[in-house]
């Protein structure tokens, strides 16, 4: 019995010691974490808009979006990074978007999960390039095993349809709500 109550003790002292450490950790880490989130997305807005100068955040209470402007101060379009899910978790990416949110300017994704070597190809090149200059309405479309014919169309990754379609049923969503808010007057 005495054994017994050594092993509890020693293992909640144990125990009570890392969840301490633990969470000093993750309070030191926390503020640089979002740094970092913060310098990412900042970085994207310019990937996805490469004419935008300057930016600002809109106040959207339920979509996370940036106005872009050249450097005389006109509006150029949006850059809005938006998330939904992929084949292994979240996909989390940054559009950009003309003024009238019916072309694309770039596409980043900026985090996900997908099967290295196969979803993983959405941050290829080869496939967010399709997203240059892509039309948006009517809503974007993918096409397997041939080639693009329509001007809103994309074509899969061959082994990753489940992710490429991700990418585009997160795009179409993403503009739609900018569309519901933006457009129609939601920006306050």
């Amino acid at each position: 019995m005495k054994q017994t109550i050594h092993m509890i003790a020693t293992l909640t002292i144990i125990g009570s010691l890392v969840g301490a450490l633990l969470s000093y950790v993750a309070g030191w880490a926390a503020p640089k974490i979002e740094i970092n989130k913060k310098k990412d997305t900042e970085e994207a807005i310019y990937k996805v808009q490469p004419e935008a100068k300057r930016f600002e955040k809109l106040n959207i209470k339920t979509i996370e979006v940036y106005k872009v402007y050249d450097d005389s101060g006109k509006a150029l379009g949006y850059a809005m990074p938006y998330e939904g899910n992929g084949f292994q978790g979240k996909i989390r990416l940054m559009f950009g978007i003309k003024n009238d949110l019916k072309e694309l300017t770039g596409l980043e994704i900026l985090e996900q999960s997908e099967t290295p070597g196969l979803g993983a190809k959405i941050v290829d090149d080869e496939f967010r390039g399709q997203f240059l200059k892509l039309i948006t309405q009517p809503l974007i479309e993918w096409v397997k095993g041939s080639k693009p014919e329509k001007e809103n169309q994309i074509q899969t990754i061959t082994g990753a349809t489940i992710s490429s379609k991700a990418v585009v049923a997160i795009l179409n969503d993403g503009i739609k709500k900018l569309s519901e808010s933006a457009v129609t007057g939601g920006e306050k």
